[in-house]
């Protein structure tokens, strides 16, 4: 095992380590601990076993597994920047509704 696999097999147990708190904590829900175990499981599923990525790349009909690796993991990276962006959206939009709602309510109530 080289220096690189045992530093992100002790990363993934911290990570996990903190998921599982966070469930435990109830500041995730069931399917945000689901998902989070199934990414950092395949995380260390790919350093214990980097043969699998070559499975991979065979599917994908990529070259290199590692190469397989890095496509799927920026497609996911851009999903999930979507996925926020989309989210940080509604949140603003919510917010100026509020906002919105409470001045005109301090509004009437001056006059």
């Amino acid at each position: 095992m080289v220096f690189i696999q045992f530093l992100i097999i002790a990363l993934s147990a911290f990570v996990i380590s903190r998921i599982i708190l966070s469930f435990r904590r109830n500041k995730i829900g069931l399917k945000g601990l689901l998902f989070w175990l199934l990414i950092w499981s395949t995380i260390l599923t790919v350093v214990l076993l980097p043969k699998t990525t070559g499975l991979l790349a065979k599917i994908l009909g990529v070259g290199r597994g590692s190469d397989a690796a890095v496509y799927l993991s920026l497609v996911l990276i851009f999903y999930f920047i979507f996925r926020i962006f989309v989210r940080l959206e509604k949140i603003e939009s919510d917010i100026t509704a509020i906002v919105r709602g409470i001045a005109l309510k301090d509004k009437d109530n001056r006059k």
